[in-house]
């Protein structure tokens, strides 16, 4: 399957987004179509060996030009390439909407001021109507000739043409300047909530200063090859992965991981594509064309995450279809039952109760505000180094109700340390340490590197004069004082050495010279910093909290101890963390599963949330995983849970607001305690309300 992503320049209708894409699901021969409304982005996929994508793009673009004439459909990789351009039906804020909208509003109010001369009145009322509502009308009649009856602005005609048959003149007019000012705010809104949310992953350099025949010269970063040169000076962003061959300073990893904290970088250190040089000129050898960067799989997660769905939008979505007819027949049956089959009142009264239904029967501010708000939610943690690949997802982690560990490289730190070293009676310090170094300087083993690290030492590497790794024990070296073991308690019972015993539970390392016992060495994987501290908050959150490894149990007790989990299980195999994770699922638990991505794959993708820490840069965990915590600290997953739960509260407050007020106004309008001001306020004023509530989520500041 082929994908192909298109821009819809000039969106500025969500509920339109919502008619087009749910129209072009209907295209046959494309599937998996979204369109995105907060980067005006319709996706799609088709079979390249049975289809043309010309004609795909064709018939999408004949049901654009049916719903929003003035929108421009061109593909994404030609958007890119050309400036922005704003459309002038659908980016409103600019001066020349500002001097309309501004007329048509002096207009009407010096009309309302020449009530006492009527043709004056009537005029400069008529003038106020037809500028603030000649490209309403306008569009209007050309939707009419296309036949959508139920579109936002033949309904919006509709009424205000009542209310001036029922000589409500005033009223009309204000109806259609204020509905066209706040369409104008609402706009202003919508795009500026876009551009903070772009802002947020506008992690891509537009240029990278690349080594060609002994010249620096500009290009993009898609046309560098691999083992390329290229120059980053300080305030650029990094264009590709690569490995530092020249210079020294420090980067900003922000973009990436949401840690402001510079890192030092120096000859054969490796960096990540949109980091940013602080100081220092940096020449960098590219390890990995832009399609397989960093930043570009970065980018490509956070723009294709409204793919899925959360079930908030989908019900929206399905809301939305049904919510304007059902409205418009309401208003028709307002208008008419009560005055002609129960003879009740006036028809003029009942027909402007039944206006006030047509003025709120567009559900924009559901249509615009939810799947902003989801977004949002996406773009801030994003920000933060939380990569989340749907809003589906997202909407998962406010359900979740129990997160599951693994040990090694989540909890702790994945790499050995020695916590202590002891020596028998009758031997130095320094003799232990020099002849352990010895043996363990020959092992690539992660155990030998910790002890040779942790001594400090470099052995004469000329003392070797035999060396043999036994699996499962340790290391025999022969040297000029004699045979030298270094390994586990087994090897020493082998070879009959008596040891003192260590009581510890993590691994120790005994060493013997000879049949002469010299000490040990408890190695230990340490705890991350911030382990404790994110349980602790998690447990805060109402979370029970579970520990799953495959290490022993005397160690992961000892752990589970320390960090006050709630639960843990020992000596498990990969297969046993599925099943365990499944069993609890199948209990009724939303478990939340959080691993490294790479061994525990099947747990990853079997839990409600599958999440992969510390795992920059890795494409298995970005494969596995459903979130990516960026950087291998626990309590990012607190910020991550925090975001969702931050996300759904304030979604869930625009669905309420925006049908709380809509159904009040149409009950007070029905019987008759409701005006058109109402209703206006009913449609555009909730809208813009709810818009710059979801925008609040980017400033949420989960710490």
């Amino acid at each position: 399957m082929e994908k192909i992503s298109l821009n819809l320049k000039g969106l500025g209708c969500a509920n339109c987004a919502a008619k087009i894409e749910d129209r072009s699901k209907g295209i046959d021969g494309i599937d998996g179509v979204v369109l995105d409304f907060a980067q005006s982005k319709l996706t799609f996929t088709y079979n390249r060996d049975s289809g043309n994508p010309d004609a795909y793009i064709d018939a999408i673009k004949k049901i654009v030009d049916s719903l929003e004439p003035d929108v421009v459909v061109e593909t994404w990789a030609d958007a890119e390439k050309s400036a922005p351009v704003a459309n002038p039906f659908a980016v409103r804020h600019n001066r020349k909407e500002l001097i309309r909208l501004g007329s048509a509003l002096a207009f009407y109010i010096i009309g309302i001021l020449m009530k006492e001369a009527p043709v004056l009145h009537a005029t400069l009322l008529m003038f106020a109507y037809v500028i603030s509502g000649y490209k309403v009308l306008t569009r209007s009649v050309k939707n009419i000739l296309r036949g959508n009856l139920f579109d936002e602005n033949f309904l919006m005609a509709l009424a205000t043409f009542g209310a001036i048959a029922i000589h409500q003149y005033p009223e009309a007019v204000a109806v259609m300047i204020f509905y066209e000012i706040g369409e104008y705010f609402q706009d202003l809104a919508v795009n500026q909530s876009k551009n903070a949310i772009q802002a947020l992953i506008d992690i891509k350099p537009e240029v990278a200063h690349v080594l060609k025949g002994g010249i620096w010269v500009d290009a993009t970063p898609e046309s560098i090859a691999l083992g390329d040169t290229v120059l980053v000076k300080p305030g650029e962003r990094i264009p590709l992965d690569g490995v530092v061959s020249s210079g020294h300073g420090s980067v900003d990893q922000s973009a990436l991981t949401g840690e402001s904290a510079p890192i030092p970088i120096a000859v054969g250190a490796s960096v990540l594509s949109g980091s940013i040089v602080l100081n220092g000129l940096i020449q960098i050898n590219v390890t990995s064309t832009y399609a397989h960067s960093t930043v570009a799989r970065i980018l490509d997660l956070v723009e294709n995450a409204t793919a899925h769905k959360a079930p908030t939008e989908n019900f929206i979505t399905k809301f939305a279809r049904y919510y304007t007819p059902v409205v418009v027949l309401a208003a028709a049956a307002l208008a008419f039952i009560p005055p002609f089959l129960l003879h009740m009142g006036s028809f003029s009264d009942w027909l402007y109760r039944g206006l006030i239904f047509l003025v709120i029967s567009c559900p924009c501010a559901l249509v615009i505000s939810v799947p902003l708000g989801f977004f949002s939610g996406i773009g801030n943690a994003s920000n933060r180094g939380i990569l989340i690949k749907g809003s589906n997802y997202l909407e998962a982690l406010n359900t979740i109700d129990t997160v599951v560990f693994d040990k090694t490289g989540t909890l702790t730190e994945g790499h050995f340390e020695v916590h202590e070293a002891y020596t028998e009676p009758g031997v130095s310090r320094e003799e232990l340490l020099s002849l352990t170094a010895l043996a363990e300087h020959y092992s690539n083993h992660p155990i030998a590197k910790s002890i040779v690290r942790y001594a400090g030492i470099h052995p004469k590497l000329e003392d070797n004069l035999g060396y043999e790794e036994i699996v499962g024990q340790g290391i025999l070296m022969l040297t000029p004082k004699g045979k030298l073991l270094v390994g586990n308690r087994k090897l020493m019972h082998a070879r009959g050495i008596d040891i003192t015993p260590i009581d510890s539970p993590y691994t120790v390392i005994y060493v013997a010279l000879g049949a002469r016992y010299l000490g040990a060495f408890d190695v230990r994987d340490t705890i991350k910093p911030d382990a404790a501290s994110a349980i602790e908050k998690l447990k805060a959150m109402g979370l029970k909290t579970t520990m799953l490894t495959g290490d022993h149990h005397a160690v992961a007790e000892d752990v589970a101890h320390r960090l006050n989990l709630d639960s843990f299980y020992s000596e498990l195999l990969p297969e046993d963390k599925y099943n365990l994770v499944r069993t609890e699922i199948d209990a009724g638990d939303r478990v939340a599963f959080v691993g490294d991505g790479i061994n525990d794959a099947p747990v990853l993708a079997g839990a409600t949330v599958g999440i992969s820490m510390g795992s920059i840069g890795s494409d298995a965990a970005i494969e596995a995983s459903d979130v990516v915590l960026m950087t291998d600290e626990p309590e990012k997953l607190v910020e991550a849970i925090a975001i969702a739960r931050q996300t759904k509260r304030i979604v869930l407050q625009n669905i309420f607001f925006a049908i709380g007020v809509k159904v009040l106004v149409m009950a007070l309008g029905t019987f008759g305690l409701a005006s058109m001001w109402m209703a206006i306020f009913a449609d555009v004023g909730v809208a813009l309300i709810a818009v710059l509530n979801a925008v609040r989520i980017l400033r949420f500041n989960p710490n």
